[in-house]
C-alpha cells in the first residue's frame, strides 16, 4: 500500500486542501494522511514538494507516433501544401525508427500523459506502443480512395488489426481508425465500421479539418481537386460529406479536428453520441482555422496530433495554445474546461477506468508543482497551465515512472 499527500488534489472539478490518497494499482481511499496511516500503518509514504497538485493522469487522445522524426522536412501554413509535402517526402515521413518513437512516448510521459490514442498507419509502432508505460488505445488506420485497391487496403488493415488484438491488455487496447472522408473509399469505410462493431473496438476518424476538405467533399473543387488530380489521378471525391457522416450514425466515434464543421453539424455530433479531439497547434500550423469550442456540445478532448504537424507532444504546450486561441472565453472558466479535456472527458470517451481521483479508479496520477502558493483555489487551473513545463511525478497503475 502507498500513501501520497499534496497541498492540493483535483477531485471532481475542485481543488481539495491537505488530503492524501491511499493506493496500490487502484485508489483505495482519500482522507487525511493521519487517518489513512491508521488504516494502513505499513504503507509507503510518497512526498511531494510544497505547492504541489495531484491531478488524474493526462490523456492525449490523438497522436501519430509513427511520424515522430520530422523537424524541417514538411511545409506548414496551408493544409494542402503540407499534404503535398507529406506525399513528396513519403520515404522520409514514414521512416521513423523505434528510438524516435520511444522518445515521443517519453516526452508525453514527462508532461504527465499517462494514456494516449495512437493512430497507426503502418503498424511499425506496434512494439513501442505495447511496451510503453502508458495506457494506449491503438487505432489501426484504414485508408485508400482507389477502388481498384480496396481488397489490398482492407487486407492490410485486417492483418494489422488482428495482430494488435493478440496483444490486448488493460494497458493496450486495439481500436479502429478511418482516415477521412476524402481519403477512404466508402466500401472500406463500411467494412472497417463493421469490423469495429463486431469486435467491440473504439472508432476514430479525421473530419472536416481544412477549408479545402469541405470544398472538395461538397463541390468536388478547390485545392483538393488539383491535389487528387496530380497525385492520385482522380477528379471526384470518394464520398460526399453527408454519406460519410451517415455511415457512423449508430457507432459513437471520436472525430478529429472538426474545425470546418458548421454549428448544425457540431450539434449532430452530440445527438449521435460522438466526441471530438481538438488539436489547436496542429490546426494553426496547417492553416485550418479554429474549432469553435463555444459551439461544441459533444464531449471534446485537447490533443497534440503528431510531430508531423506540431513541434512537441507536451500536453502543457497544447493547453497553453488552446488558452490563447480561445481568447473570447473567460480565462478561468476556460482553464478548468481545458484541465477536464485532458482528464475526465477523454477517460470517458475511451472507456478507461481513470481520469478522476476516486476510490476504485486506477492509480494514474500526474503531480505538478506550482512556482508559488496560489492566492485562491480558483486560480490553480490557470496557474497549472501557464507555469508547468513538466510533471514533478507521474504514476501509472500505482507505479512511479517520473
Amino acid at each position: 500500500m502507498n500513501i501520497i499527500e499534496a497541498d492540493y488534489i483535483y477531485i471532481q472539478g475542485e481543488y481539495i486542501n491537505r488530503k492524501a490518497i491511499a493506493f496500490d494499482k487502484t485508489i483505495k481511499a482519500i482522507d487525511t494522511k493521519e487517518n489513512l496511516l491508521a488504516l494502513y500503518p505499513d504503507a509507503t509514504i510518497h512526498t511531494t514538494p510544497p505547492n504541489s497538485v495531484i491531478y488524474p493522469g493526462f490523456i492525449n487522445t490523438h497522436v501519430h507516433i509513427e511520424f515522430s522524426s520530422n523537424k524541417t522536412t514538411l511545409t506548414y501554413g496551408s493544409f494542402i501544401k503540407w499534404l503535398s509535402s507529406v506525399m513528396t517526402n513519403a520515404s522520409k515521413t514514414s521512416s521513423c525508427d523505434n528510438s524516435a518513437m520511444e522518445n515521443a512516448c517519453n516526452e508525453m510521459l514527462k508532461s504527465g500523459i499517462t494514456g494516449f490514442g495512437a493512430i497507426s498507419s503502418y503498424g511499425v509502432d506496434l512494439n513501442v506502443c505495447i511496451n510503453t508505460p502508458q495506457r494506449v488505445v491503438y487505432f489501426n488506420e484504414i485508408v485508400g480512395s482507389n477502388e481498384g485497391m480496396i481488397d489490398i487496403n482492407y487486407e492490410s488493415f485486417e492483418y494489422r488489426t488482428k495482430l494488435s488484438q493478440k496483444y490486448a491488455s488493460d494497458n493496450f487496447i486495439p481500436a479502429v481508425s478511418i482516415h477521412s472522408a476524402y481519403s477512404t473509399h466508402k466500401t472500406l469505410i463500411n467494412k472497417a465500421i463493421s469490423y469495429a462493431k463486431e469486435n467491440k473496438l473504439l472508432l476514430t476518424a479525421h473530419l472536416l479539418e481544412s477549408p479545402g476538405e469541405r470544398e472538395w467533399l461538397t463541390n468536388a473543387s478547390g485545392d483538393f481537386y488539383e491535389f487528387y488530380k496530380n497525385f492520385i489521378g482522380v477528379e471526384k471525391p470518394a464520398n460526399t460529406l453527408d454519406e460519410f457522416l451517415k455511415a457512423f450514425d449508430d457507432t459513437p466515434t471520436h472525430f478529429i479536428h472538426c474545425v470546418q464543421a458548421t454549428k448544425k453539424e457540431l450539434d449532430m455530433l452530440k445527438v449521435k453520441g460522438h466526441s471530438i479531439a481538438h488539436c489547436p497547434r496542429s490546426n494553426r500550423m496547417l492553416g485550418c482555422g479554429r474549432l469553435s469550442i463555444e459551439d461544441v456540445k459533444a464531449p471534446f478532448s485537447v490533443a497534440t496530433d503528431g510531430l508531423s504537424s506540431n513541434w512537441s507532444l507536451n500536453i502543457f504546450d497544447e493547453l497553453r495554445a488552446a488558452l490563447m486561441m480561445h481568447y473570447h472565453i473567460p480565462l478561468h472558466e476556460l482553464s478548468v474546461q481545458l484541465i477536464n479535456s485532458v482528464t475526465s472527458i477523454p477517460a470517458k470517451i475511451f472507456g478507461l477506468n481513470c481520469g478522476i481521483i476516486a476510490p476504485q479508479k486506477l492509480s494514474d496520477f500526474c503531480i505538478i508543482t506550482l512556482p508559488d502558493t496560489p492566492v485562491s483555489l480558483e486560480e490553480i487551473a490557470l496557474w497549472t497551465i501557464l507555469h508547468t513545463k513538466e510533471a514533478t511525478k507521474v504514476y501509472i497503475g500505482g507505479k512511479q515512472y517520473v
